[in-house]
């Protein structure tokens, strides 16, 4: 649409109409800004977008012709013109895609999904490798695939195991809850049928099913309805050619992930339901193959059995086969796999049903849903999914061995096992919490599965060992800070010393590189994890009791210690549970403490959906393609020069975007960023896509590249290239501007740390520089064939 708007009439489309002035596309980072804030004038309007995502620009920086406000900056001239000093400003204003209403906020719950889709991104950079990246890959994506079945199980266990099968079947914990009464079993000694119709265990677990499969259902909708508005929007350059000596986000298809995401829904949508088809039809074929059970249903709950087995193969094989196609837009959807592979599971789900739902006299509810064993196995396959990928990674790693990689390559086997760790407290804290709701006597329910409450008793030893780990960084940030102190005296010599001034100067910088600490922090967190999951795993299989129970014959203080860890783990997993979801639904009401969490939150959603589908939507699918549509048709149909402007995520995104560009149109830009993650962040943990190589053919593609840092900033860094032939790229800025009071300052400066670069007088100046540097083969006036036109070839 907006090619079409900006295209003069009378004129040849690819070239400008006349000459233009220059512009500066501003890219704010986390937390969002508003486009008044960003341009510094209170008066703005927008010039193309709608209420997600727009670019705005200052009013008297719009074309003044009488249109509305909107349209005002889409003509044939949309350049505006110089008002003031400097290029004409546009801001893009992306915000709104991560955030928005209170209701974002239910996306943490899924926070599991985008972890693990996360680490599917952190492999190690191995150029020709492909066998290996693809196994990488396909070991990523099935461990996403048992987070969907540990997260349905966790609904089945509350709904089908605490609730109809432990609560419904026990006439006390009925009277302490009458909503249940309709489902209460007929007493000891009462005639058959004295029950109601939904007293019968089957029954009861086919109703109870809704829940879980109604969740399933919803997991689904939120992805079909987010992979319509975010993995549809289409690239600029489809038939552009990929760059296989730089990153792979330069690639034609990176941002249209349509087909794949399509395909995983359907897996994991299926894998959802046949994990409740699972968890209704094992009890009743266990009763139904006693010695003297009713042959017929022994038979049909053999042969349902089998068929679930061979769709969930089915559904893993779908997750199997295919990943991501980038070399190419692929605009083909497997039409026929995404609607039957779901409708198939729904069907099977409903024969389910009917099938537990069937009489059969004297089947009682005793103890815990049979099933049981379900988690233990699942935890088992994540651990080897883990481990596997460990394997892989390292293999990468020691082909291209890159020292500044987070972890030395395993990062992302490190994050994939947080993710199911994350998962299983989850699930733990809430059918713990459920399990207390229920039986607040726990003497009444068997309770939750043993492993849970193993899982949940690890998390205070796990808080014990990041606690010493605070302490150590505590210390040695002091130590660091002390140091800082005399270089800070050491660069202000003849200044009269300020020692509350030094100390607050040392202690911003000193702070600003815990940042540089996160490989330590994750490597302790995945070994105390890994160890304490095995530990738990190992007690639950081997006792098959709690471990209070499993203690009752030790010594007292094992006995102690155990009981102390069981009651504090469970109360930590339910506070944990609540606290994130009250912080989460805060951080997106409060700007404040959204900037507290923003930078991982953006990270993990910046990111494509390739692992799991029910991961929050990546919001750079639609803010890339914004940003090079708005740079090619600007600089293809004005001529001018193009600063594109970034600050700490909206760094990333400005890169991005600059990948993305066809070449003759990259060359033509300058790139600016400052507070950038781009390396320190990026390049350490995602080292495949922003790597030394990937960011070094970035800097040799575009025109010119400058990179403005701090070191009390404790989010952006340098961004490391040079090339030798041209101007460093990273200024290191002063902060604070000044150490005392001065005649350009007459009151302190303040420490700015990650905010207000455009504050520091060397912005302005580096942005003209930029100016200055662009390539000077820009199009010369030449005749124009039409009659009387002029343009810029």
């Amino acid at each position: 649409m907006e090619r079409a708007q900006e295209r003069p009439a009378g004129r040849h489309a690819d070239r400008p109409a006349e000459p233009g002035p220059d512009l500066e596309l501003l890219v704010h980072g986390v937390g969002g800004a508003t486009p008044e804030k960003m341009l510094g004038d209170p008066r703005t309007v927008r010039v193309t977008g709608d209420d997600t995502a727009a670019v705005f620009r200052r009013a008297e920086d719009a074309e003044a012709t009488g249109q509305d406000a909107e349209a005002a900056g889409q003509g044939a001239r949309a350049a505006g013109r110089e008002s003031r000093n400097g290029p004409v400003r546009e801001a893009y204003v992306w915000c709104n895609l991560t955030s928005g209403d209170g209701s974002r906020a239910l996306w943490l719950l899924l926070l599991p999904f985008m972890v693990v889709n996360l680490a599917h991104w952190m492999r190690p950079a191995a150029p020709g490798r492909r066998r290996t990246v693809r196994l990488y890959g396909l070991l990523v994506r099935l461990a996403a695939l048992t987070l969907t079945a540990l997260l349905v199980g966790a609904a089945c266990e509350v709904a089908l195991d605490l609730v109809a099968w432990q609560c419904a079947g026990v006439p006390d914990c009925v009277r302490r809850h009458s909503w249940l009464s309709f489902l209460t079993p007929a007493a000891d000694g009462a005639p058959a049928g004295a029950g109601g119709w939904w007293s019968a265990p089957g029954r009861r677990l086919a109703l109870a099913a809704t829940l879980p499969a109604a969740l399933t259902g919803l997991l689904w909708y939120l992805s079909h309805r987010t992979w319509s508005a975010y993995e549809s929007h289409r690239p600029l350059a489809p038939d552009a050619e990929p760059d296989t000596d730089g990153s792979a986000l330069a690639r034609p298809g990176f941002w249209f992930g349509r087909r794949l995401v399509a395909r995983l829904r359907a897996a994991h949508t299926a894998a959802g339901l046949l994990t409740v088809a699972a968890a209704v039809a094992t009890p009743a074929a266990r009763f139904d193959h006693r010695p003297g059970g009713p042959a017929a249903l022994d038979v049909l709950g053999r042969l349902l059995l089998t068929v679930l087995l061979v769709c969930a193969g089915v559904a893993v094989g779908v997750v199997c086969r295919r990943g991501r196609s980038e070399n190419r837009l692929d605009q083909r959807l497997d039409r026929h796999l995404v609607r039957r592979l779901p409708l198939g599971a729904l069907g099977l789900l409903l024969l389910t049903l009917l099938y537990a739902g069937w009489s059969r006299p004297g089947w009682q509810s005793t103890g815990r849903l049979p099933g049981d064993p379900a988690f233990g196995a699942i935890t088992a396959a994540q651990g080897l999914l883990v481990v596997a990928l460990g394997a892989v990674a390292r293999d990468l790693y020691r082909r291209c061995p890159d020292p500044r990689a987070g972890m030395r390559g395993l990062g992302g086997p490190a994050v994939a096992l947080l993710a199911c760790a994350l998962g299983g407290v989850i699930s733990g804290g809430v059918a713990q919490r459920v399990a207390d709701w229920l039986d607040g006597t726990r003497a009444l329910l068997a309770g939750p599965p043993v492993l849970l409450t193993w899982q949940a008793s690890a998390i205070p030893p796990l808080l014990a060992v990041l606690l010493l780990l605070a302490v150590r960084l505590t210390l040695d940030t002091a130590r660091l800070a002390r140091a800082e102190r005399d270089r800070v005296r050491h660069e202000h010599p003849g200044e009269p010393e300020d020692p509350s001034r030094t100390r607050a100067i040392a202690h911003a910088r000193a702070m600003a590189t815990l940042t540089d600490r996160a490989p330590l922090v994750l490597a302790v967190l995945t070994a105390a994890t890994l160890l304490l999951g095995c530990a738990a795993l190992a007690g639950a299989v081997v006792t098959g009791k709690t471990p209070d129970g499993a203690a009752r014959r030790t010594q007292h203080l094992v006995q102690a210690v155990a009981e102390t860890s069981q009651a504090l783990g469970s109360w930590l997993v339910g506070f944990g549970f609540l606290l994130f979801v009250t912080w989460g639904r805060r951080a997106y009401k409060d700007a404040a403490a959204r900037r507290t969490i923003g930078i991982l939150w953006d990270v993990g959603t910046f990111w494509p959906r390739a692992a799991h589908p029910f991961a929050p939507p990546c919001y750079a699918e639609r803010a890339v393609p914004d940003l090079t549509w708005r740079m090619a048709t600007w600089t293809r149909h004005t001529g001018g020069r193009l600063v594109l402007s970034g600050h700490s995520q909206g760094s990333v995104l400005a890169a991005a975007a600059a990948w993305q560009l066809p070449p003759s149109v990259r060359g033509r830009i300058a790139l600016l960023t400052y507070g950038s993650p781009l390396e320190r962040l990026y390049g350490r943990w995602f080292p495949a896509h922003f790597g030394p190589p990937a960011l070094a053919s970035l800097h040799h593609d575009i025109a010119c590249w400058r990179n403005l840092h701090r070191p009390t900033d404790p989010i952006g860094g340098p961004v490391r290239v040079s090339d030798g032939t041209t101007p460093e790229v990273d200024k290191p800025l002063r902060d604070p501007l000044a150490y005392g009071r001065t005649d350009e300052h007459p009151l302190p400066a303040p420490i700015l740390g990650h905010s207000d670069y455009q504050a520091d007088p060397a912005f302005t100046r580096e942005r003209a520089h930029l100016l200055t540097r662009l390539r000077p083969e820009l199009p010369g006036q030449r005749p124009d064939p039409a009659p009387g036109g002029r343009g810029h070839g």
